[in-house]
């Protein structure tokens, strides 16, 4: 099983689209044994899934061409044993205030972030899920 991190910035961000995002990511998901979280604001996507290692390679073929996102940088991408969001098809996060401020963003905290910060925050956003 892979788990793979990526981030992007959106293309025409709206709540619509985030809608639509996440509702066809809770039905291809469950098809391919895929789970995961997204972090979606007007200002970047962060992207964990995790699933069976061919399954979550052709999903990241597909975001990459997928005009919603710009500049896609895969952060991560290993092998792991067991899943951080099990029951999740796509979890949004549903509180922004655990990631990262419009400031931090802007100042380049995304970017300059490395794989295991990324990982905390999906740690985070899995327990917060949980409770």
């Amino acid at each position: 099983m892979k788990q793979l991190i990526y981030r992007s910035q959106p293309f025409g961000f709206d709540q619509a689209m985030l809608d639509g995002i996440l509702i066809a990511a809770q039905r291809n998901n469950r098809a391919n044994d895929i789970t995961g979280a997204l972090i979606c604001r007007q200002d970047m996507y962060i992207q964990l899934i995790e699933g069976p290692d061919e399954a979550i390679d052709d999903l990241f073929a597909l975001i990459r061409t997928d005009d919603r996102h710009t500049d896609v940088q895969l952060e991560t991408s290993e092998p792991v044993e067991q899943r951080m969001f099990p029951d999740w098809e796509m979890l949004a996060d549903t509180n922004p205030s655990m990631t990262f401020s419009q400031t931090q963003v802007e100042n380049g905290a995304v970017e300059s972030a490395s794989a295991d910060t990324l990982r905390d925050v999906f740690r985070r956003i899995a327990d917060d899920a949980r409770s």
